[in-house]
């Protein structure tokens, strides 16, 4: 068995002090956004006390599905290293960027070279290889496939996309995993499911995603983005995919969005094929701590034969 915890959007804070030249770009509106909002309902320790219970259940593996920052400054792209190094060493933990952490140009890159040994496939060996999406990690039978969706956009919007390039090694990677009988997660940080958010915060290549997954099929998609517990399927080649969303995990109960949680499932083989039993932790109440919210097993495809 393999106990995968999932978390997402940390929005790490407090916000450095930025230069000026800093927010002459859409950081400004990030950076107002901070100041009137997010520190308020971001800025407590609610991520510290959810990372301590995450790390009491020994999970093997941990999922990070993107927006470690907030505006994308070098000075949050460091932190958000050091913090990283906290919650686990690379070969435990695995990430996806999103939007916030690449907010601006350039930011993308100083973020994948800061966090490259938690973005990068398995090597085999100690030398040192470039980040690239999609990645692959294999944790016995289980296949953690890393996407980014990840792009800088205009003031107010929030959009992602994959691309036809990545969206084609997605489908081959998919499918040579399939026919080895893995477990596949793929890790993404826009929900790729219809009506997933609001326009201006879409993925706006969501139908590539879900042709791909229709035809090449994968047992669990995780994802962040809309700092809400979601729970959804994908159509795929032997049945629907489920696709689960988490809330951002920095948010302090009692405010609009649901409070900070994470996710463990534990995948295990069967006579069937697959079981994963799926926990939500996380906060519920202003002055409650962490406790079980749901529990559930989910529902895993059945593999397809292959000749």
């Amino acid at each position: 068995m393999l106990k995968l915890a999932h978390l997402s959007d940390p929005h790490l804070g407090p916000l450095p002090d930025p230069k000026l030249l800093q927010l002459f770009s859409k950081r400004i509106l990030g950076y107002l956004n901070w100041r009137t909002h997010r520190s308020r309902v971001m800025g407590g320790n609610a991520l510290d006390q959810l990372i301590a219970d995450m790390q009491a259940q020994n999970p093997d593996h941990i999922a990070i599905t993107g927006d470690l920052v907030n505006i994308a400054l070098p000075l949050e792209i460091i932190g958000a290293r050091h913090w990283l190094d906290e919650v686990g060493p690379p070969d435990q933990v695995s990430v996806v960027p999103g939007n916030h952490d690449a907010y601006v140009p350039g930011a993308l890159k100083k973020a994948r070279e800061a966090w490259k040994p938690y973005m990068m496939a398995d090597t085999g060996s100690e030398e040192p290889k470039e980040v690239g999406f999609p990645y692959v990690r294999r944790r016995g039978d289980v296949a953690i496939i890393g996407v980014s969706t990840a792009r800088a956009t205009g003031p107010w919007f929030a959009t992602g996309r994959v691309g036809s390039r990545q969206a084609r090694e997605l489908r081959r990677i998919l499918t040579d995993l399939g026919q080895e009988r893995l477990f596949r997660v793929v890790l993404i940080h826009h929900p790729p499911f219809r009506k997933a958010t609001h326009w201006h915060k879409r993925l706006s290549d969501a139908s590539r995603v879900r042709a791909v997954l229709k035809r090449a099929g994968a047992e669990l998609v995780l994802h962040g983005h809309t700092h809400v517990d979601s729970r959804a399927e994908i159509e795929g080649p032997a049945g629907p995919i489920p696709v689960i969303g988490v809330p951002s995990a920095t948010n302090a109960p009692g405010g609009k969005k649901p409070a900070a949680r994470y996710n463990l499932f534990a995948i295990s083989r069967n006579e069937n094929g697959w079981s994963c039993a799926f926990t939500e932790r996380g906060f519920s109440t202003p002055g409650e701590p962490i406790a079980e919210l749901f529990t559930t097993d989910l529902k895993i495809p059945a593999a397809i034969e292959r000749r």
